[in-house]
């Protein structure tokens, strides 16, 4: 985990959460699903968590994870777990179940401290569930350092604290093929190299 210092800079969108709190949840909703489909983890500034997670009524739950992925915070698990949150998202993005009834979200510290300040949160990575309805549980935090970050870990949470249950499904991972493609073509060039003095085996 990364510990972070917190600064809160001047806003100038904050005239505009009235106009957009004012929307409908239908409104919110479609909006929801349609930054969802182009990108499965949404990037969340401040104006955005306020509007798509703190206005209400909400009939959708929201997993969040806050994080600091510049290069200057040198936080090298934090990268580890956006992998596994993307892995994570991608599964439920393209799961014959995906529904509007759950959203990911990526709030990064250097977008976003004003929601790390919001949230009483000074590092990083940490993974949050905000229910469609009621108030965050103590359980609503999903504890890294006992469960770990792993897509699968994180699917058993959200089943726990949602009813939605997600496969998950990791992209192949070719480097053992390509290795063995290469050594192979190795061993060919080798033999053609050395051909000549091979002459007994024939």
């Amino acid at each position: 985990l990364v510990v972070l210092s917190h600064y809160l800079p001047s806003n100038p969108l904050l005239g505009n959460y009235r106009r957009k709190d004012a929307q409908t949840l239908g409104e919110r909703v479609q909006q929801l699903t349609e930054l969802s489909l182009k990108r499965p983890v949404i990037r969340l500034s401040g104006e955005k968590f306020r509007h798509f997670i703190k206005t209400s009524p909400r009939n959708y739950s929201f997993i969040v994870m806050l994080t600091a992925l510049a290069p200057q915070r040198q936080c090298s698990i934090c990268r580890q777990a956006n992998e596994e949150f993307q892995i994570l998202a991608n599964s439920w993005r393209y799961s014959s179940a995906y529904s509007n009834r759950i959203f990911f979200g990526l709030v990064d510290f250097d977008e976003g401290s004003d929601v790390f300040n919001m949230l009483q949160q000074n590092s990083a990575p940490v993974f949050l569930h905000f229910p469609e309805k009621g108030k965050m549980k103590r359980a609503d935090h999903h504890d890294i350092q006992r469960l770990g970050f792993g897509a699968e870990g994180l699917a058993r949470w959200i089943a726990e604290r949602t009813d939605v249950h997600i496969r998950v499904f990791r992209p192949p991972n070719y480097s053992g093929t390509i290795a063995l493609v290469i050594l192979v073509a190795l061993i060919g060039a080798l033999l053609y190299m050395r051909r000549n003095n091979l002459d007994f085996l024939y």
